[in-house]
């Protein structure tokens, strides 16, 4: 390894490792609020944050670790990102027993707060998102994902207080982001696969 391919191993592990703890402190801040007002949409991008920090630790720790370890961990992470959708599902089934719609106003500014979060994970992410194979790829599938949910987040409750009071946005959001969640689980098996085969 060479001298720059070291700083930039250095570089990604400290990324990696910023990433997973603002991802962890603002699930502590989503998490709340979804139970405060009762937010399918928060409550799955909650899940999603502390599935990102766990993501991310992950990948801090499996950079020590031969390519075909990494491919393996990829496979796992692959999986991981499920859990988010699943959690959608829980909480959407339950809101459709109960549907209330969540407090606007609180959902928009929750949701903007978690774009900031993600917009700045990802940019931090974007230089290593083709390093190390199907590991960075997940992080950076994550944090890109999460972003656009959480531009769906916010119009929820814009929609939500100025045109349909009704617990249907949040809904549709909250299942829209278990469906990026699939589609995010899909891209990071296909490459942790890839990687796994090309090594000897």
């Amino acid at each position: 390894m060479t001298g720059v391919d070291v700083a930039d191993h250095a570089g990604l592990r400290r990324t990696v490792l910023v990433v997973a703890l603002a991802n962890l402190a603002y699930f502590g801040v989503e998490f709340a609020v979804a139970l405060a007002i009762g937010s399918v949409s928060l409550f799955a991008d909650s899940v999603d944050f502390l599935e990102d920090a766990s993501v991310n630790l992950l990948i801090f720790v499996a950079l020590a670790w031969s390519a075909r370890a990494r491919a393996k961990v990829g496979m796992a992470l692959a999986l991981i990102l499920l859990i988010p959708g699943l959690a959608t599902l829980w909480t959407a089934w339950d809101k459709f027993l109960d549907p209330v719609a969540p407090q606007p106003l609180a959902l928009s500014l929750t949701g903007l707060g978690a774009l900031v979060v993600n917009l700045s994970c990802a940019f931090l992410l974007a230089r290593y998102r083709d390093h190390r194979g199907s590991l960075t790829k997940a992080a950076f599938l994550s944090a890109r994902n999460d972003a656009f949910a959480n531009v769906a987040i916010i119009a929820a409750g814009a929609v939500t207080a100025f045109l349909w009071r009704s617990a249907w946005p949040d809904l549709i959001v909250g299942l829209a982001i278990a469906a990026l969640n699939l589609d995010a689980a899909r891209e990071v098996w296909e490459a942790a696969r890839e990687e796994h085969r090309a090594q000897p």
